[in-house]
């Protein structure tokens, strides 16, 4: 499963978030993810693809598009 695979698959299942809602160029403050929120799914995206995520500065004013490409950095690296 890709990194953007399983990142929608974790807003989805985990969030509530709709599937339509999450494309590249979405906020992710959009999906109603706050500080909070972003720590958690952080977290679920470190256990899931096995890859450390603690150097990574997301915000909510960071994309969906962003999000994916910090996670495929650290999945290749």
């Amino acid at each position: 499963m890709s990194a953007s695979e399983e990142i929608t698959t974790l807003l989805v299942t985990k969030f509530g978030t709709d599937p339509l809602a999450i494309r590249p160029e979405v906020p992710l403050r959009q999906l109603r993810l706050d500080s909070l929120a972003l720590e958690e799914l952080r977290l679920l995206i470190e256990d899931r693809m096995d890859i450390d995520l603690e150097d990574v500065a997301l915000t909510s004013r960071d994309t969906v598009g962003r999000l994916v490409a910090a996670v495929q950095g650290k999945a290749t690296a």
